[in-house]
């Protein structure tokens, strides 16, 4: 990995005049210099801003609450600090994985808790690590289509608290039980409980199709794409070394403070990340394959409590509210492949199309923020690209797709760092994304995340004339 940083290329944009272009934003085609619409029948779609809770690693400060609570500081959050009349949203699309059985639709749920108009209709959808971000797609395709014009999108996970559920066997005993009318019915269900019936359900931590742990899958990855150990320490060390910098010196504005009910210390920032040494990292054992496995506890992410929301409108009705956008959201793609052996190569996938899509190259991208799962989830996918048999046989390029200037990538560091709470992360890296290309001034940033079933998402963004953090 180490090579691979040093090497990068360094790539320079030319600035961009923003007050001749924003005066021409309503009818013209896609260029480089300054893309605005593809199609006079599509609005210009803008995110105005997001924001998120601290993200938590499991079982620390918020373990005795519940996501719905981190849902609602998500949308509280959001609102205090951009401003809007709570009555102007519209719609709101809201991500979780590990659902709360006593708040399915955790987003309307959520939504009436934080304050918003009971005539403001709102869903939850899931996607794994990349919910958040269809949360956001979502929202682009109803204002896109004229549906609405103001959409909230955002994600939550709580890992301190995850549903279990007693087995099979003795579901099945309860409802009958339920059902049963006479005593001497519901005395033979229960002297047929037997010990297995007390054995608990646990949630998966194993892709259904496969049987095969992420962590496995990783490992495999890893070894097929000659990712080593020290390439996969070191990476993780990159990570957390960015995330303690822009910490310190305050990037991290996204985070909304959090007071957790009867404790006195508000939780005001990440707590996950952790600058080792590589003598430290290179003494860990093996986390899923053992003894010879190279993911261990410090190159992969952690489970992450934790909640984020954004505001996303037709740029017509923010500047009608008055609104300064931060990004034009561009461009979107999902993409899904073997979920086998290539369960974490949604990014290899997912950024060739979307610069296609855009009509962009990797030297047009000034913003990388790419999901972390794994060090050897992101080596794997740096070596996928950056190779020509790869390209012929999988991406069905003449060649390869090359390696981004990884001084642009994840410069604040990334989910082995920063935390990984599955359906908050999608809104984590569009906030990241808008804010960087603002604090870095870079006009395009590109998105991208693996998720469970072999999926993976592709997103472009660009930079709002004038906008400021």
């Amino acid at each position: 990995m180490i090579p691979l940083l040093k090497n990068c290329l360094v790539v320079r944009h030319g600035i961009v005049n923003y007050a001749e272009t924003l005066t021409r934003y309503s009818g013209i085609s896609i260029n480089k210099a300054y893309s605005t619409k593809s199609n006079n029948t599509f609005k210009n779609i803008v995110f105005v801003d997001g924001v998120r809770t601290p993200f938590l690693q499991s079982g620390t400060q918020y373990k005795n609450l519940l996501a719905y609570d981190l849902a609602r500081h998500s949308l509280v959050s959001l609102q205090r600090k951009v401003g809007f009349p709570k009555e102007v949203v519209d719609y709101i699309v809201y991500g979780t994985v590990m659902q709360e059985v006593r708040t399915s639709n955790i987003g309307r749920e959520a939504a009436l808790a934080a304050g918003y108009s009971e005539h403001t209709p709102a869903h939850t959808v899931t996607m794994a690590c990349i919910s958040s971000n269809q949360a956001i797609t979502t929202g682009i395709g109803l204002i896109a289509c004229g549906v609405y014009d103001t959409v909230v999108a955002g994600g939550v996970e709580f890992m301190s608290d995850i549903p279990i559920r007693h087995s099979r066997s003795m579901r099945s005993l309860m409802l009958q039980a339920n059902k049963a009318k006479t005593l001497p019915n519901k005395l033979a269900l229960l002297a047929s409980i037997r010990p297995g019936h007390f054995i608990p359900d646990l949630p998966a931590v194993a892709e259904f199709s496969s049987g095969e742990t992420m962590g496995h899958s990783g490992d495999r990855l890893a070894a097929a794409f000659g990712v080593t150990r020290k390439e996969q320490d070191d990476y993780a060390l990159r990570s957390h070394t960015l995330a303690a910098q822009a910490q310190q010196q305050g990037l991290l504005s996204d985070v909304m403070p959090y007071k957790v009910p009867n404790v006195d210390k508000v939780v005001d920032r990440d707590n996950g990340i952790r600058v080792s040494t590589e003598e430290q990292l290179a003494k860990l054992k093996p986390a899923f394959v053992k003894p010879y496995g190279t993911i261990t506890a410090a190159n992969a992410s952690f489970l992450t409590d934790g909640a984020s929301a954004a505001l996303i409108m037709s740029e017509e009705k923010a500047l009608q509210l008055g609104l300064k956008p931060k990004a034009y959201l561009r461009n979107f793609t999902y993409v899904s492949q073997d979920p086998v052996d290539q369960l974490l190569l949604g990014p290899s996938y997912a950024i060739p199309k979307i610069l296609d899509k855009a009509k962009l190259t990797l030297k047009d991208i000034g913003v990388w923020e790419i999901h972390e799962a794994f060090a050897g989830q992101i080596c794997a996918n740096l070596k996928a690209m950056d190779s020509d048999i790869f390209a012929q046989k999988y991406l069905k390029r003449s060649s390869k797709v090359g390696i981004p200037d990884l001084k642009k990538w994840n410069a604040w560091g990334g989910s082995l760092s920063i935390g990984h709470p599955f359906a908050a992360t999608g809104v984590r890296l569009a906030t990241h994304t808008a804010n960087r290309l603002i604090k870095e001034d870079q006009q395009f940033g590109l998105i991208s995340a693996c998720a469970a079933g072999g999926q993976g998402v592709g997103m472009i963004m660009e930079r709002y004339p004038d906008a400021t953090i």
